[in-house]
């Protein structure tokens, strides 16, 4: 049996092996990657030979970190990116490749829209109604997305947004606040099965989900990385940033935006981006925190959204879907019922 897994921004682990009697056998773990003392690689192997075939990420990460010596050095890989390849190796990790994909373009929406679709899409994912999707967004308004946990009057100004025409509206994702107008941003939502990141804890999955993205952004000019804990960023500075949340029906949703061609003037006005947030940024003005994507590749925003369609599809398969009407109808009620109601983008003050 074989399996293998890239470390997002690291290192190769493959994992060859056999199963006697229900239990691992003729473990073989090999990469690109770099560990002290060698001698490890042994201890590694040990490890892992007998266990049950049936283990659980954890459990085979529980026996990795008992069986390697204190001090041992493990760069560009860690005891998890082990396991996952074991996993893979087992057939009981699911990559890529593995789920058929729907893209989904919903066009321009409002804003509580967009976000009752997320959690519409997502539970439907965790239901098996629908096959894993990538969808983009479009905005058909200006607007405000903040985080589950800010404070509506710490981070918004709500009398600045009246005056510009500025929708507020809270996500069921923490993070930090948005601001977007139409065409001045690219939004896309993951649905994803868990399997797809089990025994990942949420930094791994950050990095692992938003991988694809940052092969596209090199591919079309731009010198991307990823930046712990969610951002996506580039030597010209910050670009974009995600936002996760893990069904416990068994989906994830993982959402990014990324500024294309952003109003930071407008920006500073409507958001109350204070002193303390940009301190370790080393400037002066909250509109030099996003550094927006049209200036590093001069490329429409549709281009741009057409290159990353490519290399999804590239890179992990994927045909054209749609959202379905028993999904619209689904997300109608919820903008009622949850995200364009007061009740919901004021429980935290």
């Amino acid at each position: 049996m074989h399996g293998e897994y890239k470390v997002p921004g690291g290192k190769l682990v493959v994992a060859d092996l056999e199963v006697v009697d229900g239990r691992l056998a003729d473990v073989r773990i090999s990469g690109d990657f770099f560990l002290e003392p060698a001698e490890a690689l042994a201890d590694i192997t040990a490890a892992l030979t007998g266990l049950d075939a049936g283990a659980a990420a954890a459990e085979i990460t529980a026996a990795l970190s008992a069986g390697l010596p204190e001090g041992t050095a493990l760069v560009g890989f860690s005891i998890d990116s082990i396991a996952i390849a074991v996993r893979r190796a087992l057939g009981v990790a699911r990559t890529w490749r593995d789920f058929e994909w729907q893209i989904v373009d919903t066009g321009p929406v409002s804003p509580a829209m967009h976000l009752a679709l997320d959690d519409v899409l997502a539970r439907a994912v965790a239901a098996g109604t629908r096959p894993p999707t990538l969808r983009f967004w479009q905005w058909d308004r200006p607007a405000i997305i903040i985080g589950n946990f800010q404070s509506l009057k710490n981070e918004v100004d709500m009398e600045a947004c009246r005056r510009h025409g500025v929708t507020v509206v809270r996500r069921v994702t923490g993070g930090g606040a948005m601001f977007v107008e139409p065409g001045s941003t690219i939004t896309y939502s993951l649905y994803a099965p868990g399997e797809l990141v089990e025994g990942m804890d949420f930094a791994a999955s950050y990095a692992f989900l938003d991988n694809w993205v940052l092969q596209a952004l090199n591919e079309v000019g731009i010198e991307a990385y990823y930046k712990p804990l969610n951002d996506i960023a580039s030597p010209k500075g910050k670009i974009g940033g995600a936002a996760q949340k893990r069904y416990g029906s068994g989906a994830v949703l993982h959402h990014a935006t990324m500024a294309y061609d952003m109003d930071g003037a407008k920006m500073e006005q409507v958001l109350r981006i204070g002193r303390e947030k940009i301190s370790d940024k080393g400037i002066a003005s909250a509109a030099k925190r996003v550094d927006p994507v049209r200036s590093q590749t001069g490329l429409s925003r549709e281009e741009v959204t057409a290159r990353m369609i490519g290399t999804f599809t590239r890179l992990n398969g994927g045909a054209e879907g749609s959202v379905s009407a028993a999904e619209w109808q689904a997300a109608e009620a919820l903008v009622e019922e949850k995200f364009g109601t007061e009740a919901w983008l004021a429980h935290v003050p």
